[in-house]
């Protein structure tokens, strides 16, 4: 568990990492396909009130507000001054009435009890400090039978990561990545221990051949920010160390690389509860 000035230099470090994305962050075809299946299937009703938690660049907030009426709004929150800047220049270009995007810690919303009846978050969940507190906090800024929806991703997704992590471990090391949402039942566990109902996991396979070029720019570094872990479990290694386990990752890959190149799995969970 982090202690408040942890936690600050945490978010800190994200708002930082994602205001140097946001420009390019667009560019993924992937992350608006998956922001829109999060919406799709939540089956959204027309008049809501939505907020959208990590919003980035507005992918979930701006498809959300196509699915509304007159009456619903959306409002998209980011702790990354960055990524909200680009969003809201792209509702500049837009007419959209009902969306408004602001700077906003999804930890600590500054919003009511009783206030949505969606809370969204896309592929942002693992970053939160406390996975348990922050579903447990949004459920009370959610309207009797409200759902909120967020996005996980198999344990075994991202190879660079998953390699990282078996080899990280041979050296004592904890490096959570995917892990604490990793299969639909950790996903369920999450939601019944905040105190949701009517739990609903949507697995889709998929997943992609990447190179082994990429694959091994994906090592990790203890300048990027390791989900849900302060301080960044990298800074227990020794020079010498990660010299030893950048290596062997590289090795790893090798043996893994094929004609068509590195498969890299992609299963994301949709999930879904009722407050």
């Amino acid at each position: 568990m982090m202690n408040t000035e942890q936690a600050r230099e945490y978010k800190n470090g994200i708002a930082r990492l994602y205001s140097q994305r946001s420009q390019s962050y667009d560019d993924s075809a992937w992350h608006e396909e998956i922001a829109r299946k999060l919406v799709d299937y939540s089956n959204i009703a027309v008049d809501s009130q939505v907020l959208d938690v990590a919003t980035g660049t507005g992918m979930v907030a701006f498809y959300a507000a196509t699915k509304l009426g007159p009456q619903g709004s959306v409002i998209g929150i980011d702790i990354a001054e960055g990524m909200i800047e680009r969003a809201k220049a792209k509702l500049n270009d837009k007419s959209y009435p009902n969306v408004r995007f602001e700077v906003g810690d999804g930890e600590e919303l500054a919003f009511p009890p009783n206030t949505f009846d969606y809370i969204f978050c896309g592929s942002a969940l693992i970053w939160m400090t406390d996975l348990n507190a922050a579903l447990s906090h949004w459920r009370t800024r959610l309207r009797p039978n409200g759902m909120v929806g967020f996005h996980a991703f198999s344990e075994s997704a991202f190879v660079a990561g998953t390699v990282a992590q078996s080899v990280l471990s041979n050296f004592g090391i904890s490096y959570l990545m995917s892990q604490p949402t990793g299969t639909p039942e950790k996903c369920r566990a999450l939601l019944t221990d905040a105190g949701y109902k009517n739990i609903e996991v949507i697995a889709i396979e998929e997943g992609k051949y990447i190179s082994l070029e990429e694959a091994k720019g994906s090592w990790v570094s203890a300048s990027h920010p390791a989900p849900g872990q302060f301080p960044h479990p990298l800074t227990l290694m020794t020079s010498e160390q990660m010299t030893e386990a950048h290596a062997e990752f590289d090795h790893k890959l090798e043996t893994l690389n094929t004609p068509e190149g590195i498969w890299n799995d992609m299963t994301t969970f949709y999930v879904y509860g009722k407050s």
